[in-house]
This record gives structure tokens, sequence and C-alpha cells, in this order.
């Protein structure tokens, strides 16, 4: 019988799994004639054989302490294929979860890969190793698939459960019914798998569909393998189909509803659809596919029932979807929208909004509630204030918790989760608005627009904002006190210049341009990723907002100058963060500390000269020619002494920008407060 065909893996892998820098791996090639031959791949970017590559490190001593899992996923990531990758994985949960061993095949690299896994999962547990490839899978092919973060999955099973327990003379089913026609992989009902039973002490049925086979299969294998406490609950339920045109759960009557629908989606059926019964608030236009999908999950609903959905910010106001949105609101549907802030979810850019909904029972008031709660979480965790890979979920998770908690009156919803109505300043972040004064001409539910900070809500905010104005201020008066003080009338103006391109040839700096990483991610970093900085980032305001491998991009570490390659953007400066990645027409340059000094080179660089004399003039947009770019031939003592100058400008220069956002921050802040009247008189 043949052998199976060889499974690749690159140096960074390599190194990965050795547990060492790619260039350990790099030196191992050139000073052992027993490394591996490349087997395929190129000269920059060579392909070796994971079985040779394992046996050399252990016959060399050299084997890190990857664990076996980590050795496991080359296998998969061999197959290349999404779908097929994704099938397979598939495989190994449904063997696991049966208890059976590989189920026999062809000698190839898929069943090779499955059989590893299938021993490796009852060796170590069959939910972990699933979990790790599963993971491993969508980090790989992030880009197209859309997933709900696991702290906000959690969060809206709680909020749909507060609208649940906030019923009095709710029926207590033995099962409460679960479902998610949009489930992806399954991460918002393994929430619910969870929530549910530690709220209700009650098992659930998880039911789930998407139109998306792989997705399905894998969603079916993850949520079998959910660890099942006390009372044994069905087994989940997974089908393959379009919950809007042909639903295959048709019959469905749930006690709950979570969704992250397809967003943006102008083919959704609109034609086929238009006398459906689904849409009791009305047909929705054919730029609304949300709303059809808000008006599908009520539908699902079994009278009491609750629903919450993740949906773009544009459904609480886009103007063709004003009848529906009045709809729900008379009708009581709709109870409560969240605004998240920016980098809660994919696309990672915008405030999602969570809608939480509630289908009637029967004896309700007609006219349902006449409030509706809107919170504006976005507001009270602006993107400055978040972390760089998204906001920090212990904080809002807590505060949308204990505001939605307090807001019913009643302490079933806060209480569950540890909160009280003090632990929110809900006249701050959250208001509940009259349902007659949402029912205008817009119905706009967007939580910003109908918010107002409470008195003397501000205070404390602007009082540390005048704090740091003063801190920002003592600091820019003692840079300007010490580069007002520089003596620029002596110096020789004769010295003469090296070009970059002369200092590559001399070997005194390398250059590297950055690229488009052929894996760019959202920010959710896992163990394996390094912030992005790419040229929009630079044109909104200067951070990194994706993340990437590092093993496929272009990296710049602390000490290196990164030069921005475009005469609107032009800048240079040396990067003191952690490594970050960098995209096109941002350059990385390296310089040995022997023959240059960093901040004497960043600082020359950045001389506005440089970039006229270096660029091409054609528009604003043209590029810089690093490689023409000039310093100055010092000695180092010299640059050292201009270095420390260059330092300063630095700090001066960062104080100044600081000093600008504050102050606008500050303005608006004071501005709010002296147009809501809260100046006081004197006597």
């Amino acid at each position: 019988m043949s052998s199976p065909p060889a499974v690749p893996v690159t140096l960074a892998e390599i190194a990965r799994l050795a547990g060492v820098g790619r260039a350990a791996v790099s030196n191992w090639r050139r000073r052992h004639s027993t490394f591996p031959p490349r087997i395929g791949g190129t000269d920059v970017s060579p392909h070796f054989s994971l079985a040779d590559v394992e046996e050399w490190l252990r016959s060399n001593k050299k084997l890190g302490k990857a664990t076996s899992r980590e050795w496991l996923w080359p296998r998969f990531e061999a197959l290349g294929d999404r779908n097929e990758t994704g099938l397979a994985i598939a495989v190994v949960g449904r063997l696991l979860a049966a208890g059976e061993g590989d189920d026999g095949g062809p000698d190839d690299v898929g069943s090779g890969a499955v059989r590893a896994a299938v021993e490796l999962g009852q060796r170590e547990g069959p939910s972990d190793i699933l979990t790790f490839l599963l993971r491993r899978w969508l980090d790989t092919y992030v880009r197209q698939i859309t997933t709900t973060p696991e702290p906000l999955a959690d969060l809206m099973a709680d909020l749909a459960l507060w609208v649940r327990e906030s019923i009095e003379g709710e029926p207590r089913e033995d099962v409460v019914t679960v479902l998610d026609p949009a489930c992806g992989v399954g991460h918002l009902l393994a929430a619910a798998a969870t929530a549910v039973p530690a709220a209700l002490n009650r098992p659930a049925a998880l039911l789930g569909c998407d139109r998306d086979p792989v997705l399905t299969a894998l969603s079916d294998v993850r949520l079998a393998l959910l660890p099942r406490p006390g009372t044994l609950p069905p087994m989940p339920v997974i089908a393959s189909g379009d919950s809007l045109r042909a639903d295959p759960l048709i019959g469905t009557q749930a006690d709950m509803v979570l969704c992250n629908p397809p967003s943006n989606e102008r083919d959704w059926g609109y034609e086929d659809l238009a006398t459906d019964a689904r849409w009791v608030h009305g047909m929705p236009p054919r730029t609304e596919p949300e709303l059809a999908w808000v008006q599908h999950c009520l539908a699902r609903l079994r009278p009491g029932g609750s629903a919450v959905l993740l949906l773009p910010p544009t459904v609480a106001a886009r103007k063709a979807g004003r009848r529906i949105r009045g709809s729900l609101l008379r009708t009581g549907a709709l109870r409560a929208v969240v605004a998240l802030p920016p980098g809660a979810a994919a696309p990672h850019s915008v405030s999602l909004h969570l809608w939480v909904l509630r289908r009637s029972v029967a004896g309700e008031t007609p006219s349902g509630p006449e409030e509706l709660l809107l919170v504006d979480a976005a507001a009270r965790f602006p993107r400055s204030e978040t972390r760089e890979n998204g906001p920090e979920w212990s904080e809002l998770g807590a505060f949308i918790r204990s505001v939605v908690g307090a807001s019913g009156g009643r302490a079933a919803g806060g209480a569950r989760n540890g909160a009280t109505a003090e632990d929110a300043d809900t006249t701050a972040w959250a208001t509940v608005v009259p349902v007659i004064d949402l029912l205008d001409d817009e119905v706009d539910l967007t939580p910003g627009r109908h918010i107002m900070s409470a008195p003397g809500h501000a205070g404390p905010r602007l009082t540390d904002s005048w704090n740091e104005v003063r801190e920002l201020l003592d600091g820019l008066q003692t840079e300007r006190a010490r580069l007002a003080a520089l003596d620029l009338t002596s110096g020789a103006a004769d010295q003469p210049n090296a070009t970059v391109g002369e200092l590559l040839r001399a070997g005194a700096l390398s250059l590297r341009s950055g690229r488009h990483p052929t894996e760019a991610v959202a920010p959710e970093p896992q163990h394996a990723r390094i912030p992005l900085l790419t040229l929009s980032d630079l044109l909104l305001d200067g951070s990194p907002s994706g993340w990437t491998n590092p093993d496929d991009a272009v990296v710049a570490e602390p000490g290196d100058v990164v030069v921005v390659g475009i005469a609107r953007e032009f800048s240079a400066w040396v990067h003191e963060g952690p490594p970050m990645a960098v995209g096109p027409q941002v350059h990385v340059l390296r310089a040995d500390p022997q023959v240059l000094d960093h901040w004497f080179l960043a600082g020359s660089l950045k001389a506005p000269a440089n970039a006229r004399h270096a660029g091409t003039h054609a528009s604003s947009s043209s590029r810089i020619d690093v490689r023409r770019l000039q310093v100055r031939r010092l000695s180092l003592p010299e640059q050292q002494h201009y270095s420390e100058v260059f330092r300063h400008l630095a700090a001066f220069e960062r104080l100044v920008e600081r000093l600008g956002i504050v102050a606008r921050k500050l303005g608006q802040d004071l501005g709010d407060e002296l147009a809501a009247g809260r100046l006081a008189h004197g006597k």
C-alpha cells in the first residue's frame, strides 16, 4: 500500500512546533546537512514534510514542548480547501461523539488527519480536541465566516432569559426550547445550553439551521459534545436550509430565539415571499433583510417567548423600515435596543445593536407596553477607552446586565448576574422612552439619539479632563523650554548626506516593505496574532484596527523605524510598542546600532524636506521612494546628540496631539452642559 502524501509545513510552523524563533530554524537548516530537504514552496517560503521534520527534531533533541494538538493542526491545514477541512473536522466530532474510532477509508492526508485527531481526542478529551480544531479552522477562514464572540453570545442568552423571567405567571415547561435560525457553528446555542440550566434549573432543547452545510455539520457535532449535566435534554437538532426561503424547522415554536443573521443581503427572497404569513408587521422592503429576520424570529416564538438579535445600527433608523419599526413598538414586540461599542463583533468598525423582543400572550393589552428601553453602551464605553481588540467584556457585560435587569422593576434579571440597580447609572447611559414619543415620521430607535446625560453626571468627567489638560500643559511647557533653548545658528550646513539606498548597500540598515497578509483578521486576537497597521488606520486615528498572523507579515519590532510611504500621510517614527505588522505603503527600517542611532534615523527621515526630495509630486496620494530619503553622515556620538533632541521633539508632538483630543472632548462635554442650561447663576 502506498504511503500517504507528505503534509507540508513552513519554517514558521516548524518554529512554533519546536518552540523557537524562525531564525533558529533557518540556522538549523544552514548548519545541519541532515535537515530535511524542501518538498515544495519557494526559496523565500519553502515547505518541508511534517513527518520528516518531526523525526529530525526528535533525533536531534530539538523537539519543543508544543502539545500534541499543535502537531495535529498542520495535517488538517494541508487539506487546503475550506469546506474539505471543515467537513473533516466534523467527521472527527461525529466519531468522538459516538465513541468510535476512525471508520477507515483511503490512506490519504484527510483520513490520516481524522485518524490522528480521533486517537488524540480519546486520550485528551473529545470536546477539547474538537474545540481546538474548530478554533483553528475559524482563525484560518475568519474573513469568510461570521461568528458571534463567546462573551457576546453569553450576554444575548442572558438578555433573552431576563425577558422571560420578567413575565409573571410564565408557564414552566420541563424543557426550554432555544432556536437559532442562522446558527453558523453554534456559538449562540452553546451559550444557551449553559445559561438556561443555570438560570431556570431546566435543560435546553437546542434547534439550529444554516444554509451552509459545512457550518451545520460543525455546529451539530459541537453541540453534541457539550457537557450535559443533570437531566439530559434532547439531542440538538441542526438542519441545513435557508430559514427565510424554505425553513426546514417551519413548525417550531421556541421559548427563546437567539440570532446573528446575515446582513445587507439584497437577494433574501423578496420576490418569492411577498405573501408570507410571517410578515405580521408588514412586508419587509427589499433593502431591509434584517427586518425580515426580526419577523421570522417572532413567528418562531411561542406566546410569551423572547428573542435577541444582533443587528447593524442602520436597521434602527433607515427610512424604508420605519413602518415595521412602528408596528413592533405599537404591539409591544420590541422591548429594548442596546447599542454596543465598536469592536464587539464583526463588522468591528461600527456600533452594532442588540434588539430584545417578546411575543405577546393572550390576554395582554393589545397596545403592548407603553415604553421602550434604550441603552447606549457605545457612549459608556467609547472606542478610545476600549482595548485595541474590542471592549472589556467583563465591564461591558456587567453594565448591560445591570441596566436591563434594573429597568424591568424586578430583581430577577439583575440579581441572577450579581448586579443591582445601583451598579449602573441608568439616567446617564440608558433611558425608558414612551412609545408615543418614538412614533414620529422617522421612528428612529438609535439609543444615542434619545439619551441625554443627567444633571451632575458630567461633573466628574469634566474634572478629570481639566486635570489632564493641566498635566498636558505642564508637560508642554517643559518640552517647550527645552526646544526653545536650542541654538540653531551653529553647525555645518555643508555636511554630506547619505540616502537610505546607500545605507542599505553599506549594510547599515535593512528595509522591509509592508504587504497585504494572506490572512488579515478582525480584532479578535488569538495566541498567534499581532496588531496590523494599514494605511487606512493611519488615515483614521493612527492605531491598528486589525490582527494578523506574524508568520505571514512584515513585523516592526521595538526599536525599528516605521516610515509611511505616501505623501499625504508621510511620517517616520521609532516603534516603541509590542511587535506590530504593517500593510502596503508602510515600511520598516532596522538600523545597525553600531552605525546608526534609530532616533536620529527616524528624526532625519521625517523632515518635510525629505518628503519633497523623495516624492513623485504627482498628487497628494503620490508615493515616497524610501530609498531616496536622506540622512546626514555623522559619527555615532554626534548622532546620539541629535537623538536626544529628536526624542524631545517627538514628545512635544505627542503632547500637542493628545491635548487636541482632550480639548475637543472637553469642549463637547462642556457644550452639552451649557446647552442643557446647567450654568449656575451668580448671586
